[in-house]
């Protein structure tokens, strides 16, 4: 019988499938954000509890998501897979023309003044959530063994390093990052650069191109690791916000499984990305945002930060166990001491948006499906933290 925690993941992770339109009569609704996290979610439920069927949901969730996001709206003129590929070669190739966030109002038209309000609701490209969803995919094949997976995840970020970056100045040979482009990937919609995509770019090309060695087919991610280098040799990642500094605690214990698995980065990681991470921790703890009630607080920005606090226990534990000692330990392990202390917060997250009265708050519904799958990310995060070697 599977722990409490693992029951209560399964809960939301059967009704999110229900409710969308994975495996019911529901018509599908799909979010390319919310989907990268159940698809991990289903592959670490089958692996803690032994039902294959979870698996199966996985894999299910997949082909929705590029049958549904990687085509046109319904109220798009536009017909087909948003590639621009014919329907044979769209099914090989499904994430070539990248993938729609899943917005409920179509884009911008290209004549249409930008809004900024109503740009958050409107459809498009966004890189941070083509980067889940690639890692998502080398999950499924990290998990299965099914090579094509990770193929697909690769086309996905070559696809997406060649529309959202671009060289920052003719004369300098580096380049900058977009935060949002259009359907087809030939409009810019919003020109500001993500704080940490190029960073998430270049440890999620890093994981692809680990899991790829050895295999022939899908494209060759080197001039996007170089790219993404150069973009983050330099650069602040501190940021006080909880999804933000959940994502550099998973980063960190990203690139150390990585580093074990034998990659090798070009830049150094793990110290930048945890002292980004310990200054913002500093201040998020003082603001006092977890005293305020759920009508005041988003619940999958928060349980990004409890997500990431998993990452960082079992980081601690990989250190503590690893022999021999490296020179840098000394400094990284007292780093890591440091950051434990805010291990509570996780409880304290996970605790308050487990209570039903705060589920009733208007934050937690109008958001409900990336609450509960991100909950149960939380709860049972193995599916979505672990990089499983490489056989």
């Amino acid at each position: 019988m599977p722990d409490p925690r693992i029951r209560e993941a399964i809960t939301l992770m059967n009704a999110f499938a229900e409710r969308t339109g994975l495996g019911s009569a529901q018509s599908p609704r799909r979010y390319l954000w919310t989907d990268a996290f159940a698809v991990c979610n289903y592959l670490g439920l089958a692996r803690a509890t032994g039902e294959e069927s979870y698996t199966g949901l996985a894999l299910q969730l997949v082909d929705q998501v590029h049958h549904t996001l990687g085509r046109h709206r319904d109220d798009d003129p536009r017909r087909g897979w948003i590639s621009g590929l014919d329907e044979d070669d769209g099914e090989r190739h499904p994430t070539r023309g990248g993938l729609r966030i899943g917005k409920a109002l179509p884009e911008r038209g290209a004549d249409e003044p930008r809004d900024e309000r109503l740009e958050w609701d409107r459809d498009g490209q966004y890189f941070h959530y083509l980067t889940r969803w690639m890692h998502a995919l080398d999950q499924v094949t990290r998990t299965t063994q099914q090579a094509r997976y990770n193929t697909w995840a690769r086309e996905l970020a070559g696809s997406a390093f060649e529309a959202f970056t671009a060289p920052s100045a003719p004369d300098r040979g580096t380049r900058r990052m977009v935060w949002k482009m259009s359907i087809d990937l030939t409009r810019v919609l919003v020109p500001s650069m993500g704080q940490h995509d190029p960073l998430d770019g270049y440890i999620t090309a890093l994981q692809l191109q680990r899991t790829a060695a050895g295999q022939s087919a899908g494209p060759d991610l080197d001039e996007a690791i170089g790219g993404y280098a150069a973009m983050i040799r330099r650069g602040e990642w501190t940021t006080p916000d909880p999804l933000g500094l959940g994502g550099l605690l998973v980063d960190a214990w990203r690139v150390q499984q990585l580093i074990h698995q034998g990659a090798k980065p070009d830049v150094p990681l793990l110290d930048r990305l945890l002292d980004g991470a310990a200054t913002g921790l500093q201040y998020y703890a003082r603001s006092g945002e977890l005293q305020q009630p759920a009508r005041y607080r988003l619940a999958f920005r928060e349980l990004g930060l409890a997500i990431g606090l998993h990452a960082l226990e079992r980081l601690q534990q990989s250190v503590e166990q690893a022999a021999p000692p490296t020179p840098a330990d000394p400094r990284l392990r007292a780093r890591l001491q440091e950051l434990m202390a805010y291990l509570p917060l996780r409880e304290a997250i996970e605790t308050f948006w487990r209570d039903p009265a705060n589920q009733r708050s208007d934050t937690w519904t109008e958001h409900r499906d990336i609450n509960e799958v991100m909950l149960a990310t939380s709860l049972a995060p193995g599916g979505f933290l672990m990089l499983l070697p490489l056989e």
